[in-house]
Protein backbone atom coordinates (compact mmCIF):
# COMPACT_ATOMS: atom_id res chain seq x y z
CA UNK A 1 0.00 0.00 0.00
CA UNK A 2 1.30 3.43 -0.96
CA UNK A 3 2.37 5.88 1.74
CA UNK A 4 -0.06 8.55 2.88
CA UNK A 5 1.48 11.86 1.84
CA UNK A 6 0.49 15.25 3.21
CA UNK A 7 1.83 18.70 2.44
CA UNK A 8 3.76 20.42 5.22
CA UNK A 9 5.21 23.85 4.46
CA UNK A 10 7.38 23.55 1.35
CA UNK A 11 7.73 19.83 1.89
CA UNK A 12 5.76 16.75 2.83
CA UNK A 13 5.19 14.19 5.55
CA UNK A 14 4.93 10.62 4.26
CA UNK A 15 3.55 7.84 6.44
CA UNK A 16 4.01 4.15 5.68
CA UNK A 17 1.84 1.79 7.77
CA UNK A 18 2.81 -1.87 7.87
CA UNK A 19 1.56 -4.85 9.83
CA UNK A 20 3.76 -7.86 10.43
CA UNK A 21 2.83 -11.24 11.90
CA UNK A 22 5.91 -11.08 14.09
CA UNK A 23 6.56 -9.84 17.60
CA UNK A 24 7.65 -6.28 18.35
CA UNK A 25 10.94 -7.77 19.57
CA UNK A 26 11.63 -9.48 16.24
CA UNK A 27 10.68 -6.38 14.22
CA UNK A 28 12.74 -4.12 16.50
CA UNK A 29 15.77 -6.40 16.17
CA UNK A 30 15.47 -6.19 12.37
CA UNK A 31 15.49 -2.38 12.68
CA UNK A 32 18.39 -2.09 15.09
CA UNK A 33 20.74 -5.07 14.77
CA UNK A 34 23.23 -4.47 11.96
CA UNK A 35 23.36 -8.09 10.75
CA UNK A 36 19.59 -7.94 10.15
CA UNK A 37 19.40 -4.28 9.10
CA UNK A 38 21.85 -4.81 6.25
CA UNK A 39 19.51 -7.41 4.70
CA UNK A 40 16.77 -4.86 4.03
CA UNK A 41 18.48 -1.43 4.20
CA UNK A 42 22.13 -2.03 3.42
CA UNK A 43 23.01 1.69 3.48
CA UNK A 44 22.41 1.99 7.23
CA UNK A 45 24.64 0.93 10.10
CA UNK A 46 23.77 1.49 13.74
CA UNK A 47 26.80 2.97 15.51
CA UNK A 48 25.45 4.25 18.85
CA UNK A 49 21.84 3.20 19.54
CA UNK A 50 20.49 5.81 21.95
CA UNK A 51 19.00 9.29 21.86
CA UNK A 52 21.72 11.61 20.54
CA UNK A 53 23.61 8.55 19.29
CA UNK A 54 24.22 7.99 15.60
CA UNK A 55 23.55 5.90 12.55
CA UNK A 56 25.93 5.83 9.62
CA UNK A 57 24.75 6.05 6.02
CA UNK A 58 27.00 4.23 3.53
CA UNK A 59 26.78 5.17 -0.14
CA UNK A 60 27.53 1.55 -1.18
CA UNK A 61 28.83 2.79 -4.52
CA UNK A 62 32.42 1.56 -4.15
CA UNK A 63 33.66 4.97 -2.99
CA UNK A 64 33.79 4.06 0.70
CA UNK A 65 31.95 7.31 1.47
CA UNK A 66 29.57 7.57 4.41
CA UNK A 67 28.19 10.13 6.81
CA UNK A 68 26.68 10.12 10.29
CA UNK A 69 23.06 10.90 11.12
CA UNK A 70 22.04 11.85 14.65
CA UNK A 71 19.40 9.81 16.47
CA UNK A 72 16.82 12.41 17.47
CA UNK A 73 14.50 10.19 19.51
CA UNK A 74 14.81 6.69 20.90
CA UNK A 75 12.69 4.45 23.09
CA UNK A 76 13.65 0.78 23.23
CA UNK A 77 11.34 -1.40 21.14
CA UNK A 78 9.07 1.58 20.38
CA UNK A 79 10.70 4.61 18.67
CA UNK A 80 13.74 5.21 16.50
CA UNK A 81 13.96 8.63 14.86
CA UNK A 82 17.01 9.96 13.04
CA UNK A 83 18.12 12.76 10.74
CA UNK A 84 17.51 12.12 7.06
CA UNK A 85 18.85 14.82 4.76
CA UNK A 86 17.17 18.09 5.74
CA UNK A 87 14.36 16.14 7.41
CA UNK A 88 13.99 13.03 9.51
CA UNK A 89 12.76 9.44 9.52
CA UNK A 90 10.83 7.93 12.43
CA UNK A 91 9.99 4.26 13.07
CA UNK A 92 7.31 3.48 15.65
CA UNK A 93 6.52 -0.09 16.60
CA UNK A 94 3.68 -1.34 18.76
CA UNK A 95 2.32 -4.78 19.61
CA UNK A 96 -0.91 -5.98 18.06
CA UNK A 97 -3.01 -9.07 18.67
CA UNK A 98 -1.38 -11.04 15.83
CA UNK A 99 2.01 -9.35 15.64
CA UNK A 100 3.35 -5.83 15.30
CA UNK A 101 2.35 -2.53 13.73
CA UNK A 102 5.19 -0.51 12.28
CA UNK A 103 4.82 3.09 11.16
CA UNK A 104 7.58 4.80 9.23
CA UNK A 105 7.14 8.55 8.96
CA UNK A 106 9.44 10.65 6.82
CA UNK A 107 9.63 14.42 6.88
CA UNK A 108 10.95 15.88 3.64
CA UNK A 109 11.42 19.62 4.10
CA UNK A 110 11.91 20.57 0.44
CA UNK A 111 10.51 18.72 -2.56
CA UNK A 112 12.92 17.86 -5.35
CA UNK A 113 13.35 15.34 -8.16
CA UNK A 114 14.81 13.02 -5.52
CA UNK A 115 11.64 12.99 -3.35
CA UNK A 116 9.82 10.32 -5.35
CA UNK A 117 13.00 8.20 -5.49
CA UNK A 118 13.37 8.39 -1.73
CA UNK A 119 9.74 7.42 -1.13
CA UNK A 120 9.98 4.50 -3.56
CA UNK A 121 13.16 3.41 -1.80
CA UNK A 122 11.53 3.32 1.63
CA UNK A 123 8.51 1.53 0.18
CA UNK A 124 10.64 -1.23 -1.32
CA UNK A 125 12.89 -1.45 1.76
CA UNK A 126 9.82 -2.01 3.95
CA UNK A 127 8.73 -4.79 1.58
CA UNK A 128 12.22 -6.25 1.95
CA UNK A 129 11.93 -5.97 5.74
CA UNK A 130 8.79 -8.11 5.55
CA UNK A 131 10.69 -10.71 3.56
CA UNK A 132 13.57 -10.71 6.07
CA UNK A 133 11.11 -11.13 8.96
CA UNK A 134 9.57 -14.09 7.11
CA UNK A 135 13.03 -15.67 6.78
CA UNK A 136 13.69 -14.75 3.16
CA UNK A 137 16.49 -12.37 2.22
CA UNK A 138 16.12 -10.89 -1.26
CA UNK A 139 18.21 -8.62 -3.43
CA UNK A 140 16.94 -5.09 -3.95
CA UNK A 141 14.09 -5.47 -6.51
CA UNK A 142 14.84 -2.69 -8.97
CA UNK A 143 11.76 -3.47 -11.06
CA UNK A 144 9.51 -2.97 -8.01
CA UNK A 145 11.37 0.24 -7.16
CA UNK A 146 10.80 1.55 -10.72
CA UNK A 147 7.06 0.79 -10.45
CA UNK A 148 6.77 2.56 -7.09
CA UNK A 149 8.92 5.43 -8.28
CA UNK A 150 6.42 6.14 -11.08
CA UNK A 151 3.54 6.01 -8.59
CA UNK A 152 5.30 8.36 -6.15
CA UNK A 153 6.12 10.82 -8.95
CA UNK A 154 2.35 11.11 -9.53
CA UNK A 155 1.57 11.29 -5.79
CA UNK A 156 4.13 14.04 -5.13
CA UNK A 157 2.93 16.07 -8.13
CA UNK A 158 -0.63 15.77 -6.84
CA UNK A 159 0.43 17.13 -3.44
CA UNK A 160 2.74 19.81 -4.85
CA UNK A 161 0.12 21.05 -7.27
Amino acid sequence: MQAVIEKEGNGIIARFDRRFKHSVEKVWDALTENDKLEKWMSNLEIKDLRKDGNIQFHFNDGSGKSFDMKIRDFRERAVLEFEWGDGWVRFESSPEKDGCALILTESISTLSDHTSKDLAGWHVCLDMLGEVLDGRAIDFPMDAWEKWHEEYIIAVKRIDG
